[in-house]
Order: C-alpha cells, then structure tokens, then sequence
C-alpha cells in the first residue's frame, strides 16, 4: 500500500518515522524565506530558487533604501523577504517594512555601499504560496538566461 502525507516543514521528521511510502514537500521546490529560516540536517538541503526582483526607487533617508516591491508583490503573512546579493542571503541589507506597493530596507550596522538608484535587488519571499498567487507569471532562468514564461494558471482564484 500507499501512504503518503507530509510537508516542507515537517519533511525531515516524515522521513525518519518509516510510516510513509512517498512523502508531499510541495514548498520545498521554492524554499521560502520562512522554511529557509529552519535548520534541517545535513541530509537535507533545499536551495531558494523563487526570487522577486525589486528595483531601488530612492536612497535618500539616512541608512534605509525603498525598493519597489511591498505588498502587492510579496506575501509578508510568514515573515518579511530576505535580500539577497551576490547569491547568497545579504548580511548588509534587511528587508523590515512592507508598504503597499513599496518596501524598505534598512543598510545594517557597518555597511558603508548602499545599493545605487535603480539598481536590481533580488527577494527571497517570505511565503511562497501567496506570494506566486500575486502575479500572473513565473520568469524560467537557468544560469542568467530566460528560458521561459510560465503562467500561473491559478493566479487570484482562491475562493
């Protein structure tokens, strides 16, 4: 027989407790910023691969820059978006308020670059779920390259 059940978050325990035949992780093709704050162990390691790419819209204000995306772009129900540069979770850049439509990011203690006006900031969001149910499409691309447009065919269908 088959049994099946299981989750992103609980996946690692599923796993272990023998009891299922095929487990359900259906987060964990995205790693959201919420699963990706736990601490899985070493057999399991999921990579982010949604990101949300948000332009700055102004750098004036002290050690903050506003970006273009708040929350008609991003899901902030599990916890804000990480910022990412460089490939990697930023140490320098926090994500800490989400606007309608904009969002800030505070420079942390010690960062002395702050990003240029313009410039393209990559958001890891919070809740993948949601998030994807707020625009119409998914940007394929593998190793810098479009590969893709994939609509989301059930984008603003929750009843």
């Amino acid at each position: 027989p088959r049994v099946t059940g299981g989750g992103s978050g609980s996946v690692e325990f599923d796993l272990a407790s023998g009891v299922y035949t095929e487990v359900q992780p259906g987060s964990y093709v995205f790693m959201d910023g919420d699963y990706g704050r736990n601490e899985p162990g070493a057999a399991l390691h999921f990579e982010h691969s949604l990101f949300v790419a948000s332009s700055v819209m102004s750098v004036g204000g002290g050690e903050r820059v506003i970006l273009d995306a708040g929350l008609k772009s991003l899901a902030v129900d599990s916890g804000l978006p990480v910022v990412w540069q460089g490939g990697q979770p930023s140490s320098a850049l926090r994500y800490v308020a989400a606007n309608d439509e904009h969002g800030i990011v505070q420079l942390q203690e010690g960062t002395s670059a702050r990003p240029a006006l313009g410039s393209q900031l990559l958001l890891v969001p919070g809740h993948c779920d949601p998030t994807l149910n707020l625009h119409d499409e998914l940007v394929a691309i593998r190793e810098g390259v479009v590969e893709g447009l994939w609509p989301i065919a059930a984008r603003g269908l929750s009843r």
